[in-house]
């Protein structure tokens, strides 16, 4: 089993409820007070993080209008944007960071971001960001990964599309590079993605294979999915936030608002309580429901050396008296003593 990780005053692990990503990414709408009152907000869900994105329109593409530069999937929330446009619409601007990052610490949480090249690894390391988030697409992105590694701080990657190969490829180059500390999110690069193939069965295998805590990145609607994982083993949930889906805006239609925010947080600390231990035969809160378990008990006054019957006897609430299973064992012998109808039956009325 991989170690915990100490985040802050935050452990992500099996013994630690399960570590709440709250992510912005676009949902700022382009407003840095909206930006401040996601932050607000999520805290108040009872989240344990921010998770913010860094770069700029320049930074993660080309200004081209080239056909590789368009987005062409009648699948896609974005299906015909230009990639530059998108991504100048939804970047987060570098100058609100340390704002971001100062709310969130005034509001009790921790904050960090995703950085989608090294000169962003750079600026969120000047601000003292506790840990970084590489992003599905950029699980291939090596020399991204290293940089990010080299400050040693623990990193988080969702695996996205990456294979196995890609994923060990990947975890091998962080700890070359110096990280200790790495989680692997199980992740559906699908926005927003389908329940059905979510894969959960993939985290308790990633964790074997790769030694490390593993969670999940869910793009999914609602909370099922991300509440089913915490049973199959994850420690960290991530999911988009934001205040209104009606208020539109890039991520929206499959980000959570505040209530089912709230509702994540409870639920899954919730299943991960439930899942427990591998234990037989009650535990000490239900001994108070043994008595109603049935018994057998007289259902009539019975003589001593009166045959037990059917007539006499019956398997009824609660359940003090003599066990079921020894029913048929005392029809046709006799009793032993003279029984009151209600009084207890033990094995010495067994003959």
């Amino acid at each position: 089993m991989a170690q915990p990780i100490r985040i802050g005053d935050r452990v992500i692990g099996q013994d630690a409820e399960p570590f709440v990503i709250a992510e912005m990414s676009g949902n700022h709408n382009g407003s840095k007070e909206r930006a401040l009152e996601i932050v607000r907000q999520a805290a108040q869900c009872g989240v344990d993080c921010l998770k913010f994105q860094t770069y700029t329109a320049d930074t993660i593409t080309l200004d081209s209008r080239l056909p590789d530069f368009m987005i062409d999937d009648p699948k896609s929330l974005w299906n015909g944007r230009q990639l530059h446009d998108l991504y100048k619409e939804a970047h987060t601007p570098w100058d609100w960071h340390a704002d971001l990052f100062a709310a969130a610490a005034e509001f009790g949480v921790l904050a960090f971001s995703t950085p989608f090249d090294e000169s962003a690894v750079d600026f969120l390391d000047s601000l003292g960001v506790p840990m970084f988030k590489i992003a599905s697409f950029e699980m291939t992105h090596l020399p991204l990964i290293a940089r990010a590694a080299r400050t040693g701080k623990p990193m988080i990657m969702s695996t996205g599309m990456a294979s196995e190969a890609e994923i060990g490829e990947a975890v091998a180059i962080a700890r070359d590079a110096g990280a200790r500390d790495i989680v692997l999110l199980k992740c559906t690069s699908q926005y927003p993605a389908n329940a059905s193939d979510a894969n959960l069965l993939t985290i308790p295998d990633m964790a074997r294979r790769f030694g490390v805590q593993v969670g999940l990145s869910d793009h999914t609607p609602g909370t099922g999915v991300a509440v089913a994982s915490v049973v199959h083993g994850a420690t960290v949930i991530e999911k988009h936030f934001t205040l209104d889906r009606a208020d539109g805006g890039v991520d929206s239609s499959f980000s959570l608002e505040p209530w089912e925010m709230r509702l994540l947080k409870e639920e899954t600390t919730r299943a991960w309580r439930a899942s427990g231990e591998v234990r037989y035969g009650g535990t000490k809160n239900e001994d108070g429901s043994r008595p109603f378990r049935q018994s057998i008990y007289p259902s009539r006054d019975i003589a001593k050396g009166t045959v037990f019957s059917r007539d006499n006897l019956k398997i009824c609430r609660p359940g003090y008296s003599l066990a079921p299973r020894h029913f048929e064992t005392l029809l046709g012998c006799a009793a032993t003593r003279d029984i009151e109808a209600g009084e207890r039956l033990s094995e010495t009325d067994l003959g």
